[in-house]
Protein backbone atom coordinates (compact mmCIF):
# COMPACT_ATOMS: atom_id res chain seq x y z
CA UNK A 1 0.00 0.00 0.00
CA UNK A 2 1.19 3.51 -0.78
CA UNK A 3 0.16 6.95 0.35
CA UNK A 4 -2.11 7.03 -2.71
CA UNK A 5 -4.20 4.39 -0.92
CA UNK A 6 -4.24 6.38 2.31
CA UNK A 7 -7.49 6.33 4.24
CA UNK A 8 -9.31 8.53 6.71
CA UNK A 9 -9.28 6.41 9.87
CA UNK A 10 -11.25 6.73 13.10
CA UNK A 11 -10.28 4.81 16.25
CA UNK A 12 -13.20 4.49 18.66
CA UNK A 13 -12.18 3.98 22.29
CA UNK A 14 -8.78 5.47 21.48
CA UNK A 15 -7.88 6.11 25.13
CA UNK A 16 -8.58 2.54 26.33
CA UNK A 17 -6.15 -0.37 26.58
CA UNK A 18 -7.08 -1.91 23.22
CA UNK A 19 -7.63 1.44 21.49
CA UNK A 20 -4.16 2.56 22.55
CA UNK A 21 -2.75 -0.73 21.26
CA UNK A 22 -4.57 -0.18 17.94
CA UNK A 23 -2.83 3.16 17.54
CA UNK A 24 0.56 1.59 18.32
CA UNK A 25 -0.01 -1.20 15.79
CA UNK A 26 -1.21 1.21 13.10
CA UNK A 27 1.98 3.20 13.64
CA UNK A 28 4.31 0.21 13.75
CA UNK A 29 2.84 -1.35 10.61
CA UNK A 30 2.84 2.01 8.83
CA UNK A 31 -0.80 1.75 7.89
CA UNK A 32 -1.50 4.42 5.21
CA UNK A 33 -3.49 7.11 6.99
CA UNK A 34 -4.53 10.37 5.40
CA UNK A 35 -6.47 11.67 8.42
CA UNK A 36 -6.67 10.18 11.92
CA UNK A 37 -9.68 10.83 14.15
CA UNK A 38 -9.35 9.46 17.72
CA UNK A 39 -12.78 9.12 19.36
CA UNK A 40 -13.79 8.31 22.92
CA UNK A 41 -16.47 8.99 25.51
CA UNK A 42 -17.15 12.44 26.93
CA UNK A 43 -14.81 11.65 29.85
CA UNK A 44 -11.86 11.81 27.47
CA UNK A 45 -12.89 15.06 25.77
CA UNK A 46 -9.87 17.29 25.27
CA UNK A 47 -7.23 14.63 25.90
CA UNK A 48 -4.40 14.52 23.40
CA UNK A 49 -2.75 11.49 21.82
CA UNK A 50 0.52 11.26 19.91
CA UNK A 51 0.73 9.36 16.63
CA UNK A 52 3.62 9.45 14.13
CA UNK A 53 5.09 12.44 15.90
CA UNK A 54 1.91 14.51 15.80
CA UNK A 55 -0.51 15.42 18.56
CA UNK A 56 -4.21 14.68 18.10
CA UNK A 57 -7.12 15.86 20.21
CA UNK A 58 -9.58 13.15 21.26
CA UNK A 59 -13.02 13.95 19.89
CA UNK A 60 -16.33 12.89 21.47
CA UNK A 61 -18.04 9.89 19.93
CA UNK A 62 -21.02 10.81 17.74
CA UNK A 63 -22.59 9.67 14.49
CA UNK A 64 -21.43 12.86 12.77
CA UNK A 65 -17.81 12.11 13.70
CA UNK A 66 -17.78 9.45 10.96
CA UNK A 67 -18.49 11.85 8.11
CA UNK A 68 -15.71 11.38 5.56
CA UNK A 69 -14.24 8.38 7.40
CA UNK A 70 -13.16 5.40 5.28
CA UNK A 71 -12.26 2.98 8.10
CA UNK A 72 -13.39 2.85 11.73
CA UNK A 73 -11.71 0.62 14.30
CA UNK A 74 -14.04 0.15 17.27
CA UNK A 75 -13.01 -0.88 20.78
CA UNK A 76 -15.49 0.83 23.08
CA UNK A 77 -17.79 -1.98 24.21
CA UNK A 78 -20.81 -3.71 22.72
CA UNK A 79 -23.39 -1.06 23.61
CA UNK A 80 -21.50 1.74 21.85
CA UNK A 81 -20.80 -0.54 18.88
CA UNK A 82 -24.47 -1.40 18.53
CA UNK A 83 -25.33 2.30 18.55
CA UNK A 84 -22.55 3.80 16.45
CA UNK A 85 -21.13 1.08 14.15
CA UNK A 86 -24.24 1.00 11.90
CA UNK A 87 -24.18 4.81 11.80
CA UNK A 88 -20.53 4.75 10.71
CA UNK A 89 -21.27 2.14 8.04
CA UNK A 90 -24.20 4.18 6.71
CA UNK A 91 -21.81 7.10 6.27
CA UNK A 92 -19.52 4.99 4.11
CA UNK A 93 -16.96 3.71 6.62
CA UNK A 94 -15.92 0.08 6.87
CA UNK A 95 -16.14 -0.85 10.55
CA UNK A 96 -13.88 -3.39 12.25
CA UNK A 97 -15.51 -3.99 15.62
CA UNK A 98 -13.65 -5.48 18.58
CA UNK A 99 -16.71 -6.00 20.81
CA UNK A 100 -19.12 -8.93 21.05
CA UNK A 101 -21.92 -6.92 19.41
CA UNK A 102 -21.84 -8.50 15.94
CA UNK A 103 -19.77 -11.68 16.33
CA UNK A 104 -22.69 -14.07 15.93
CA UNK A 105 -24.60 -11.97 13.39
CA UNK A 106 -24.81 -14.15 10.24
CA UNK A 107 -24.54 -11.02 8.07
CA UNK A 108 -21.28 -9.91 9.71
CA UNK A 109 -18.08 -11.85 8.95
CA UNK A 110 -16.02 -12.97 11.96
CA UNK A 111 -12.42 -12.91 10.78
CA UNK A 112 -8.93 -14.01 11.72
CA UNK A 113 -6.86 -13.15 8.62
CA UNK A 114 -4.55 -16.18 8.87
CA UNK A 115 -7.52 -18.53 9.32
CA UNK A 116 -10.54 -17.38 7.26
CA UNK A 117 -9.71 -14.30 5.15
CA UNK A 118 -12.22 -15.45 2.54
CA UNK A 119 -15.02 -14.42 4.92
CA UNK A 120 -14.25 -10.76 4.16
CA UNK A 121 -15.76 -11.11 0.70
CA UNK A 122 -19.27 -10.94 2.13
CA UNK A 123 -19.07 -7.95 4.46
CA UNK A 124 -21.74 -5.23 4.37
CA UNK A 125 -19.78 -2.49 6.06
CA UNK A 126 -19.18 -4.17 9.44
CA UNK A 127 -16.59 -6.84 10.25
CA UNK A 128 -16.29 -8.49 13.66
CA UNK A 129 -13.01 -9.09 15.48
CA UNK A 130 -13.28 -12.34 17.48
CA UNK A 131 -12.81 -12.69 21.21
CA UNK A 132 -9.14 -12.52 22.23
CA UNK A 133 -9.06 -16.09 23.55
CA UNK A 134 -10.79 -17.39 20.44
CA UNK A 135 -8.25 -15.73 18.14
CA UNK A 136 -5.35 -17.29 20.05
CA UNK A 137 -7.07 -20.70 20.00
CA UNK A 138 -8.05 -20.87 16.32
CA UNK A 139 -4.60 -19.76 15.21
CA UNK A 140 -3.27 -23.04 16.63
CA UNK A 141 -6.29 -25.15 15.66
CA UNK A 142 -6.43 -24.24 11.96
CA UNK A 143 -3.28 -26.12 10.78
CA UNK A 144 -4.28 -29.21 12.77
CA UNK A 145 -7.84 -29.08 11.46
CA UNK A 146 -6.68 -28.80 7.85
CA UNK A 147 -4.31 -31.74 8.24
CA UNK A 148 -6.25 -34.16 10.45
CA UNK A 149 -9.79 -32.78 10.89
CA UNK A 150 -10.69 -31.92 14.46
CA UNK A 151 -13.37 -34.03 16.13
CA UNK A 152 -13.29 -32.45 19.60
CA UNK A 153 -11.60 -29.52 21.37
CA UNK A 154 -11.16 -29.05 25.13
CA UNK A 155 -9.61 -25.76 26.20
CA UNK A 156 -8.81 -24.18 29.55
CA UNK A 157 -7.71 -20.56 29.40
CA UNK A 158 -5.44 -18.66 31.78
CA UNK A 159 -6.37 -15.07 30.96
CA UNK A 160 -4.53 -11.96 32.07
CA UNK A 161 -6.29 -9.10 33.81
CA UNK A 162 -5.76 -6.75 30.86
CA UNK A 163 -8.52 -8.69 29.15
CA UNK A 164 -10.88 -7.03 31.64
CA UNK A 165 -9.49 -3.55 31.01
CA UNK A 166 -7.27 -0.98 32.66
CA UNK A 167 -9.24 -0.99 35.93
CA UNK A 168 -8.60 -4.72 36.36
CA UNK A 169 -4.88 -4.16 35.79
CA UNK A 170 -5.00 -1.48 38.47
CA UNK A 171 -6.77 -3.90 40.81
CA UNK A 172 -4.01 -6.49 40.42
CA UNK A 173 -1.28 -3.92 40.99
CA UNK A 174 -2.90 -2.33 44.05
CA UNK A 175 -3.81 -5.67 45.63
CA UNK A 176 -0.30 -7.02 45.10
CA UNK A 177 1.21 -3.86 46.58
CA UNK A 178 -1.06 -4.12 49.61
CA UNK A 179 -0.13 -7.76 50.19
CA UNK A 180 3.58 -7.09 49.92
CA UNK A 181 3.27 -4.17 52.32
CA UNK A 182 1.42 -6.41 54.79
CA UNK A 183 4.02 -9.11 54.53
CA UNK A 184 6.86 -6.57 54.76
CA UNK A 185 9.24 -8.73 52.79
CA UNK A 186 12.84 -8.07 53.75
CA UNK A 187 15.45 -10.71 53.00
CA UNK A 188 16.81 -14.12 53.88
CA UNK A 189 15.16 -16.20 56.60
CA UNK A 190 12.83 -13.37 57.52
CA UNK A 191 10.94 -13.96 54.28
CA UNK A 192 10.44 -17.67 54.92
CA UNK A 193 9.42 -17.07 58.53
CA UNK A 194 6.80 -14.51 57.56
CA UNK A 195 5.40 -16.61 54.72
CA UNK A 196 4.57 -19.49 57.07
CA UNK A 197 0.92 -19.22 57.99
CA UNK A 198 0.41 -16.01 56.04
CA UNK A 199 -3.19 -15.73 54.81
CA UNK A 200 -3.03 -13.59 51.65
CA UNK A 201 -6.28 -11.64 51.68
CA UNK A 202 -6.47 -7.96 50.83
CA UNK A 203 -8.53 -5.90 53.22
CA UNK A 204 -11.17 -3.73 51.59
CA UNK A 205 -12.75 -3.80 48.14
CA UNK A 206 -12.29 -0.20 47.01
CA UNK A 207 -10.49 -1.02 43.74
CA UNK A 208 -12.18 -4.34 42.98
CA UNK A 209 -13.71 -4.72 39.49
CA UNK A 210 -13.15 -8.47 39.11
CA UNK A 211 -15.44 -10.97 40.90
CA UNK A 212 -12.83 -11.63 43.62
CA UNK A 213 -9.32 -10.76 44.74
CA UNK A 214 -6.94 -11.52 41.86
CA UNK A 215 -3.54 -10.96 43.52
CA UNK A 216 -2.08 -14.34 44.55
CA UNK A 217 -5.28 -15.98 43.41
CA UNK A 218 -7.10 -17.32 40.33
CA UNK A 219 -10.76 -16.82 39.48
CA UNK A 220 -12.63 -19.50 37.47
CA UNK A 221 -15.09 -16.96 36.09
CA UNK A 222 -14.82 -14.53 33.17
CA UNK A 223 -18.09 -12.82 32.37
CA UNK A 224 -21.43 -13.66 33.91
CA UNK A 225 -22.78 -17.21 34.08
CA UNK A 226 -25.13 -18.32 31.33
CA UNK A 227 -26.60 -21.60 30.04
CA UNK A 228 -25.58 -24.83 31.82
CA UNK A 229 -23.41 -22.86 34.27
CA UNK A 230 -20.89 -21.91 31.63
CA UNK A 231 -19.85 -18.27 31.50
CA UNK A 232 -20.46 -15.94 28.59
CA UNK A 233 -16.72 -16.02 27.80
CA UNK A 234 -16.80 -19.81 27.60
CA UNK A 235 -19.79 -19.83 25.26
CA UNK A 236 -18.09 -17.17 23.11
CA UNK A 237 -15.16 -19.50 22.60
CA UNK A 238 -17.46 -22.38 21.66
CA UNK A 239 -19.62 -20.50 19.16
CA UNK A 240 -16.90 -18.31 17.66
CA UNK A 241 -14.50 -21.23 17.13
CA UNK A 242 -17.18 -23.17 15.28
CA UNK A 243 -18.03 -20.16 13.13
CA UNK A 244 -14.46 -19.24 12.19
CA UNK A 245 -13.57 -22.84 11.31
CA UNK A 246 -16.89 -23.32 9.44
CA UNK A 247 -17.66 -26.33 11.64
CA UNK A 248 -21.06 -25.55 13.21
CA UNK A 249 -21.29 -28.84 15.12
CA UNK A 250 -17.66 -29.19 16.27
CA UNK A 251 -17.67 -30.29 19.94
CA UNK A 252 -15.86 -27.60 21.94
CA UNK A 253 -15.80 -27.20 25.72
CA UNK A 254 -14.09 -24.28 27.43
CA UNK A 255 -13.20 -23.28 30.98
CA UNK A 256 -12.03 -19.67 31.25
CA UNK A 257 -9.90 -18.60 34.22
CA UNK A 258 -8.57 -15.18 35.25
CA UNK A 259 -4.98 -15.29 36.53
CA UNK A 260 -2.72 -12.65 38.18
CA UNK A 261 -0.84 -11.78 35.00
CA UNK A 262 -0.92 -8.29 33.48
CA UNK A 263 -0.69 -9.11 29.75
CA UNK A 264 -0.86 -12.37 27.82
CA UNK A 265 -3.42 -15.16 27.65
CA UNK A 266 -2.36 -18.81 27.86
CA UNK A 267 -4.45 -21.84 26.92
CA UNK A 268 -4.19 -25.54 27.65
CA UNK A 269 -5.68 -27.23 24.59
CA UNK A 270 -6.53 -30.89 24.03
CA UNK A 271 -7.79 -31.99 20.63
CA UNK A 272 -9.07 -35.24 19.21
CA UNK A 273 -8.59 -35.65 15.45
CA UNK A 274 -10.21 -37.86 12.84
CA UNK A 275 -6.80 -38.94 11.59
CA UNK A 276 -3.65 -39.75 13.50
CA UNK A 277 -1.08 -36.99 13.77
CA UNK A 278 2.15 -37.30 15.73
CA UNK A 279 3.60 -34.54 17.92
CA UNK A 280 6.48 -34.21 15.45
CA UNK A 281 4.07 -33.78 12.54
CA UNK A 282 2.06 -31.25 14.53
CA UNK A 283 5.19 -29.23 15.32
CA UNK A 284 6.11 -29.09 11.65
CA UNK A 285 2.60 -28.01 10.61
CA UNK A 286 2.51 -25.30 13.26
CA UNK A 287 6.00 -24.04 12.37
CA UNK A 288 4.91 -23.53 8.76
CA UNK A 289 1.64 -21.79 9.62
CA UNK A 290 1.52 -17.99 9.27
CA UNK A 291 1.51 -16.04 12.52
CA UNK A 292 2.60 -18.97 14.70
CA UNK A 293 5.88 -19.56 16.52
CA UNK A 294 6.75 -22.97 17.99
CA UNK A 295 8.77 -22.94 21.21
CA UNK A 296 8.86 -26.55 22.33
CA UNK A 297 11.87 -27.99 24.15
CA UNK A 298 10.60 -28.81 27.67
CA UNK A 299 13.76 -30.61 28.91
CA UNK A 300 15.62 -27.34 28.39
CA UNK A 301 12.83 -25.26 29.90
CA UNK A 302 11.72 -23.91 26.52
CA UNK A 303 8.00 -23.28 26.24
CA UNK A 304 5.85 -20.16 25.75
CA UNK A 305 5.32 -17.84 28.71
CA UNK A 306 3.02 -14.79 28.84
CA UNK A 307 5.87 -12.59 30.08
CA UNK A 308 7.91 -13.51 26.99
CA UNK A 309 5.16 -13.03 24.40
CA UNK A 310 3.91 -9.64 25.63
CA UNK A 311 4.20 -7.04 22.84
CA UNK A 312 4.59 -9.80 20.24
CA UNK A 313 2.15 -10.34 17.39
CA UNK A 314 2.74 -14.07 16.89
CA UNK A 315 0.85 -16.77 18.73
CA UNK A 316 3.28 -19.15 20.45
CA UNK A 317 2.78 -22.91 20.79
CA UNK A 318 4.65 -25.45 22.91
CA UNK A 319 4.28 -28.53 25.13
CA UNK A 320 3.04 -30.41 22.04
CA UNK A 321 2.50 -34.01 23.08
CA UNK A 322 0.33 -37.06 22.55
CA UNK A 323 -2.87 -37.40 24.56
CA UNK A 324 -2.75 -41.07 25.62
CA UNK A 325 -6.32 -41.00 26.94
CA UNK A 326 -7.91 -41.02 23.48
CA UNK A 327 -7.23 -42.13 19.94
CA UNK A 328 -5.64 -39.49 17.71
CA UNK A 329 -5.35 -37.02 20.58
CA UNK A 330 -2.89 -34.16 21.05
CA UNK A 331 -2.26 -31.75 23.91
CA UNK A 332 -0.62 -28.36 23.47
CA UNK A 333 0.04 -25.06 25.25
CA UNK A 334 -0.81 -21.85 23.39
CA UNK A 335 0.09 -18.28 24.45
CA UNK A 336 -0.55 -14.88 22.87
CA UNK A 337 -0.64 -11.19 23.70
CA UNK A 338 -4.36 -10.55 24.16
CA UNK A 339 -4.06 -6.81 23.52
CA UNK A 340 -2.17 -7.28 20.24
CA UNK A 341 -2.96 -10.42 18.21
CA UNK A 342 -5.92 -11.05 20.49
CA UNK A 343 -7.40 -7.65 19.63
CA UNK A 344 -5.51 -4.71 18.07
CA UNK A 345 -3.20 -6.49 15.64
CA UNK A 346 -5.96 -8.75 14.34
CA UNK A 347 -8.16 -5.69 13.73
CA UNK A 348 -5.38 -3.85 11.89
CA UNK A 349 -4.61 -6.94 9.80
CA UNK A 350 -8.28 -6.99 8.75
CA UNK A 351 -8.01 -3.29 7.93
CA UNK A 352 -4.94 -3.98 5.79
CA UNK A 353 -6.84 -6.57 3.77
CA UNK A 354 -9.72 -4.13 3.32
CA UNK A 355 -7.36 -1.33 2.24
CA UNK A 356 -5.52 -3.62 -0.16
CA UNK A 357 -8.75 -4.73 -1.84
CA UNK A 358 -10.20 -1.24 -1.78
CA UNK A 359 -13.40 -2.73 -0.35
Amino acid sequence: MTRRNALNVAVVGATGAVGSAMLRVLEERRFPIKRLVPLASARSRGKRLHFHGQSYRVEPLSAQAFDGIDLALFSAGALRSLEFAPAAARRGAVVVDNSSAFRMDPDVPLVVPEVNPQALASHNGIIANPNCSTIILVMALKPLHDAAHLRRVVVTTFQSVSGAGAKAMYQLITETTALVQRLRLTRGGDVARKLVGFHPHVQGRATRVLPAQIAWNIIPQIGSFADEDYTQEEWKMVHETRRILSEPTLPVVATCVRVPVLIGHAESVVVECARAISPAQARELLRKAPGLRVVDDPPRGKYPLPIDVASRDEVFVGRIRRDPSTANGLALWVVGDNLRKGAATNAVQIAELIAHKGA
